[in-house]
Protein backbone atom coordinates (compact mmCIF):
# COMPACT_ATOMS: atom_id res chain seq x y z
CA UNK A 1 0.00 0.00 0.00
CA UNK A 2 3.16 2.58 0.04
CA UNK A 3 4.05 1.92 -2.76
CA UNK A 4 0.90 3.20 -4.16
CA UNK A 5 1.50 6.65 -1.98
CA UNK A 6 4.01 9.55 -2.64
CA UNK A 7 6.86 9.97 -0.06
CA UNK A 8 5.97 10.55 3.30
CA UNK A 9 5.80 14.29 4.60
CA UNK A 10 7.31 13.07 7.73
CA UNK A 11 7.73 9.56 9.24
CA UNK A 12 7.26 9.18 13.28
CA UNK A 13 9.68 6.92 14.76
CA UNK A 14 9.27 5.14 17.96
CA UNK A 15 11.96 4.51 19.94
CA UNK A 16 11.05 0.86 21.65
CA UNK A 17 14.22 0.84 24.43
CA UNK A 18 13.06 4.76 25.23
CA UNK A 19 9.63 3.61 25.36
CA UNK A 20 10.02 0.60 27.98
CA UNK A 21 11.83 3.03 30.36
CA UNK A 22 8.66 4.94 30.15
CA UNK A 23 6.90 2.49 30.13
CA UNK A 24 8.26 1.25 33.90
CA UNK A 25 8.05 4.34 34.71
CA UNK A 26 4.85 5.01 34.16
CA UNK A 27 3.91 1.96 35.43
CA UNK A 28 5.29 2.19 38.88
CA UNK A 29 4.14 5.77 39.34
CA UNK A 30 0.64 4.88 38.36
CA UNK A 31 0.89 1.68 40.97
CA UNK A 32 1.97 3.84 43.52
CA UNK A 33 -0.67 6.39 43.12
CA UNK A 34 -3.35 4.05 42.64
CA UNK A 35 -2.55 2.00 45.91
CA UNK A 36 -2.00 5.29 47.66
CA UNK A 37 -5.95 5.94 46.48
CA UNK A 38 -6.61 2.60 47.83
CA UNK A 39 -5.36 3.03 51.04
CA UNK A 40 -6.77 6.30 51.67
CA UNK A 41 -9.88 5.29 50.72
CA UNK A 42 -9.95 1.90 52.33
CA UNK A 43 -8.38 3.51 55.28
CA UNK A 44 -5.78 0.17 55.47
CA UNK A 45 -3.56 -1.63 53.95
CA UNK A 46 -3.44 -5.51 53.71
CA UNK A 47 -1.69 -7.44 51.02
CA UNK A 48 -1.60 -11.40 50.06
CA UNK A 49 -0.67 -12.93 47.54
CA UNK A 50 -1.53 -16.91 46.91
CA UNK A 51 -1.57 -19.57 43.79
CA UNK A 52 -4.72 -18.24 42.60
CA UNK A 53 -3.97 -14.50 42.85
CA UNK A 54 -1.04 -15.21 40.75
CA UNK A 55 -2.77 -16.92 38.29
CA UNK A 56 -5.64 -14.60 38.45
CA UNK A 57 -3.62 -12.05 37.37
CA UNK A 58 -1.72 -13.43 34.92
CA UNK A 59 -5.23 -14.55 32.99
CA UNK A 60 -5.85 -10.74 33.87
CA UNK A 61 -3.35 -9.12 31.97
CA UNK A 62 -3.67 -11.38 28.91
CA UNK A 63 -6.86 -10.54 28.62
CA UNK A 64 -6.31 -6.95 28.96
CA UNK A 65 -3.66 -6.86 26.81
CA UNK A 66 -5.63 -8.65 24.02
CA UNK A 67 -8.45 -6.06 24.99
CA UNK A 68 -6.16 -3.39 24.64
CA UNK A 69 -5.73 -4.12 20.99
CA UNK A 70 -9.08 -4.89 20.14
CA UNK A 71 -10.25 -1.30 21.37
CA UNK A 72 -7.32 -0.18 18.90
CA UNK A 73 -9.57 -1.55 15.87
CA UNK A 74 -12.52 -0.58 17.21
CA UNK A 75 -11.16 3.06 17.62
CA UNK A 76 -10.18 2.75 13.55
CA UNK A 77 -14.04 1.77 13.55
CA UNK A 78 -15.43 4.75 15.03
CA UNK A 79 -13.40 7.36 14.56
CA UNK A 80 -11.37 6.45 11.09
CA UNK A 81 -14.33 4.57 9.20
CA UNK A 82 -11.97 1.57 8.59
CA UNK A 83 -13.58 -1.26 7.59
CA UNK A 84 -12.94 -4.54 9.66
CA UNK A 85 -11.66 -6.54 6.88
CA UNK A 86 -8.62 -4.04 6.69
CA UNK A 87 -7.63 -3.90 10.17
CA UNK A 88 -5.02 -6.96 11.30
CA UNK A 89 -4.14 -7.47 14.96
CA UNK A 90 -1.02 -9.72 16.12
CA UNK A 91 2.12 -10.42 18.13
CA UNK A 92 5.37 -9.32 16.99
CA UNK A 93 7.47 -11.57 18.98
CA UNK A 94 10.59 -10.38 17.39
CA UNK A 95 9.72 -7.11 18.93
CA UNK A 96 8.15 -8.36 22.18
CA UNK A 97 4.98 -6.17 21.05
CA UNK A 98 1.51 -6.82 20.55
CA UNK A 99 -0.15 -4.60 17.80
CA UNK A 100 -3.35 -3.74 15.68
CA UNK A 101 -3.26 -1.92 12.55
CA UNK A 102 -4.76 -1.00 9.16
CA UNK A 103 -3.94 -0.68 5.83
CA UNK A 104 -6.03 2.29 5.30
CA UNK A 105 -5.28 6.10 5.82
CA UNK A 106 -7.08 7.67 8.65
CA UNK A 107 -6.91 11.62 9.43
CA UNK A 108 -4.31 12.53 12.43
CA UNK A 109 -7.42 13.30 14.29
CA UNK A 110 -8.73 10.08 14.04
CA UNK A 111 -5.92 7.84 14.52
CA UNK A 112 -5.31 10.29 18.01
CA UNK A 113 -8.45 9.05 19.62
CA UNK A 114 -8.18 5.88 18.18
CA UNK A 115 -4.72 5.54 20.04
CA UNK A 116 -5.69 6.82 23.27
CA UNK A 117 -8.99 4.66 23.50
CA UNK A 118 -7.57 1.38 24.82
CA UNK A 119 -5.98 3.67 27.19
CA UNK A 120 -9.09 4.94 28.73
CA UNK A 121 -10.93 1.21 28.67
CA UNK A 122 -8.62 -1.03 29.50
CA UNK A 123 -6.28 1.42 31.77
CA UNK A 124 -8.18 4.02 33.91
CA UNK A 125 -11.81 2.25 33.19
CA UNK A 126 -10.09 -0.84 35.83
CA UNK A 127 -8.70 1.32 38.09
CA UNK A 128 -11.86 3.42 38.69
CA UNK A 129 -12.97 -0.14 38.85
CA UNK A 130 -10.49 -1.62 41.41
CA UNK A 131 -10.94 1.09 43.56
CA UNK A 132 -14.38 1.34 43.52
CA UNK A 133 -14.68 -2.38 44.56
CA UNK A 134 -10.99 -2.23 46.81
CA UNK A 135 -9.65 -4.84 44.23
CA UNK A 136 -5.86 -4.72 44.91
CA UNK A 137 -5.37 -7.27 41.78
CA UNK A 138 -7.53 -4.89 39.29
CA UNK A 139 -5.58 -2.06 40.65
CA UNK A 140 -2.33 -3.68 39.70
CA UNK A 141 -3.43 -4.74 36.60
CA UNK A 142 -4.67 -1.69 35.44
CA UNK A 143 -1.12 0.25 36.38
CA UNK A 144 0.49 -2.23 33.76
CA UNK A 145 -2.13 -1.48 31.30
CA UNK A 146 -1.99 2.49 31.61
CA UNK A 147 2.35 1.60 31.61
CA UNK A 148 1.57 -0.24 28.71
CA UNK A 149 0.20 2.60 27.00
CA UNK A 150 3.56 4.30 26.64
CA UNK A 151 4.22 3.61 23.02
CA UNK A 152 0.31 5.21 22.01
CA UNK A 153 1.15 7.91 24.26
CA UNK A 154 4.87 8.59 22.48
CA UNK A 155 3.08 8.63 18.78
CA UNK A 156 0.13 10.42 20.38
CA UNK A 157 2.81 12.98 21.36
CA UNK A 158 4.20 13.39 17.66
CA UNK A 159 0.80 13.44 15.93
CA UNK A 160 -0.81 16.08 18.08
CA UNK A 161 2.12 18.50 16.70
CA UNK A 162 0.76 18.25 13.16
CA UNK A 163 -2.60 18.91 11.97
CA UNK A 164 -6.06 17.25 11.96
CA UNK A 165 -6.77 16.98 8.83
CA UNK A 166 -3.44 15.01 7.84
CA UNK A 167 -3.50 11.60 7.14
CA UNK A 168 -1.51 8.99 8.63
CA UNK A 169 -0.13 5.30 7.78
CA UNK A 170 0.45 2.75 10.35
CA UNK A 171 3.06 0.79 9.22
CA UNK A 172 2.36 -3.19 9.49
CA UNK A 173 5.92 -4.23 10.86
CA UNK A 174 7.99 -1.35 12.65
CA UNK A 175 6.78 1.07 15.35
CA UNK A 176 6.27 3.66 12.87
CA UNK A 177 3.77 6.08 11.18
CA UNK A 178 3.82 7.53 8.16
CA UNK A 179 2.23 11.22 7.45
CA UNK A 180 1.02 12.93 4.79
CA UNK A 181 -0.08 16.37 4.25
CA UNK A 182 -3.31 16.70 2.95
CA UNK A 183 -2.11 18.36 -0.41
CA UNK A 184 0.30 15.86 -0.98
CA UNK A 185 -2.07 13.35 -1.68
CA UNK A 186 -4.19 15.85 -3.80
CA UNK A 187 -1.15 15.43 -6.29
Amino acid sequence: MLNELPEPDKIILIDLPKVAKTSLLITIGTLLLLWAAHIVIEQQFSFSISIWSVIWFIIGYIVLIVLHELFHLLGFRLFGNVPWKSMIVGINLKLGVAYATTDKLMTNHAIRKALLLPFWMTGVMPAIIGLAIGNGLLIGLSALLIGGAAGDFAMYKELRKLPDDWLVKDDPELPQLYVFATDTLDK
